[in-house]
């Protein structure tokens, strides 16, 4: 039954959803073209067949923490020492993604902020649905429309504030990858068999269903859609995430393994399972990132019941810290024997216009982070602003001498304990 919205009975407006799916956000035409009949059906294919794996993966997370509350520690699973110690690599890294130094990163909408992104000299954009963007209706409509254009090639925007200058893409442009929310993360706007819908599954399908092939033919070279997959702990969330690209790949009908995926390590429940995410999305998999600002407070909620791990303030706790050195570490050594991409943390700072020495002493920051990222053995990093953009790629590009990545590097070998990780 269609859905009505925010009309009188005279002049109403609906959506055309199929059979136990229902739009409670407000209708806009141009919304529309994406929340297609066909569009939400597939949406509502993939709700049916996780919603399950995702109720039961929630629950394990809070089992888990009421663990730690009482006292136990994370540790490396001893079930799957085998996957840890086990002789096997993920699919050969897509040539479209071999270069990834630098990436920048930045929400789905608005739409002149998605030109500037791809326009940026980057050599990727993570489009956000995720940290970067309120999860309004308007926010991820608007954003869903963004992506559909920037993959289409026709995204523009006339900046009416700035005398009518219309922004539009270069010839060259950061390649695309976008991140939709985590598991744990409801979307109320769309009800499904009459629950929310799973926010992930709304942001991958409506942007995977209108922009495979497009992507494919053209940024991707045959392979793609690409993603970042945020905020998991436990690799039973990364084999849900399998299952989901497969299944799409299915429907689309396009070959296995065309769909990659980047998870963010960001949790420290997941920094003892980074062998076992890898393994199950092996197929998918395009490396692991260090998203050590939320790292830090995973840390801080994951050990909330034990007064003898306080941290100090954030300020304070940085990658030269044992455990966070210890946890870059690992991810390098991890991806790199597992043949994928091992990607740097965020340089959050914003270049100082009105103040030269403030700016060059910014820069000087970032130019030393990300040097110690790149002698750590990162393959990339990301940046928060267009303007860091020179400074990173300079640091990196000059140590990999002309390499899209150091994947082929030695790994470092010291051994790193469960201790190493949360001391």
């Amino acid at each position: 039954m269609p859905s009505l919205h925010n009309s009188t009975p005279a002049m109403a407006q609906c959506y055309d959803t199929p059979e136990g799916v229902d739009i409670r956000g407000r209708y806009d035409p141009e919304f529309a073209a994406i929340l297609t009949r066909d569009a939400l059906a597939f949406v509502a294919g993939l709700q049916r067949e996780f919603r399950g794996a995702v109720r039961y993966a929630m629950e394990r997370r809070r089992e888990a923490q009421r663990r730690y509350d009482a006292g136990e520690l994370p540790r490396f699973d001893p079930s799957t020492r085998f996957v840890r110690e086990g002789e096997w690599a993920c699919a050969p890294v897509p040539p479209a993604i071999a270069d990834r130094t630098v990436e920048i990163t930045g929400p789905a909408d608005p739409r002149k902020m998605v030109i500037n992104a791809l326009n940026s000299g980057a050599k990727v954009f993570m489009a956000d649905f995720e940290d970067a963007l309120a999860p309004t209706w308007e926010n991820l409509m608007r954003g869903q429309v963004n992506l559909r254009d920037a993959v289409a090639g026709t995204i523009s925007f006339r900046d009416a504030a700035r005398g009518g200058r219309v922004y539009k893409l270069d010839e060259r442009t950061a390649k695309l990858f976008v991140r939709p929310r985590g598991w744990h993360l409801p979307e109320a706007h769309v009800l499904i068999d009459g629950e929310p819908a799973i926010g992930c599954l709304v942001d991958f399908g409506l942007y995977f269903f209108h922009s495979h092939a497009a992507f494919r033919a053209g940024q991707g070279a045959g392979f793609g859609p690409f993603f970042y997959l945020p905020k998991m702990e436990h690799s039973r969330e990364a084999r849900i995430w399998n299952g989901v690209f497969e299944r799409a790949e299915r429907v689309a009908g396009i070959e296995r393994g065309s769909i990659r995926a980047t998870v963010l390590v960001e949790t420290l429940p997941a920094v003892f399972q980074m062998d076992e995410i890898l393994h199950e999305l092996r197929d998918h998999s395009a490396g692991l990132n260090c998203g050590r600002w939320d790292y830090i407070f995973s840390y801080v909620k994951t050990f909330r019941a034990h007064p003898d791990r306080l941290l100090p303030d954030r300020a304070l706790v940085g990658m030269a810290q044992h455990f966070m050195r210890s946890y870059s570490h690992l991810l390098i050594r991890t991806c790199h024997r597992r043949r994928v991409h091992a990607m740097g943390g965020m340089a959050a700072q914003i270049p100082i216009k009105d103040d030269a020495a403030a700016n060059e002493a910014a820069l000087e920051l970032v130019r030393g982070d990300k040097l110690r990222e790149v002698r750590a053995g990162h393959d990339g990093t990301w940046a928060a602003h267009p303007g860091l953009i020179p400074a990173i790629r300079e640091v990196f590009e000059g140590h990999l001498g002309g390499k899209p990545n150091q994947i082929d590097a030695a790994a470092p070998v010291d051994a790193i304990t469960e201790e190493d990780l949360i001391q």
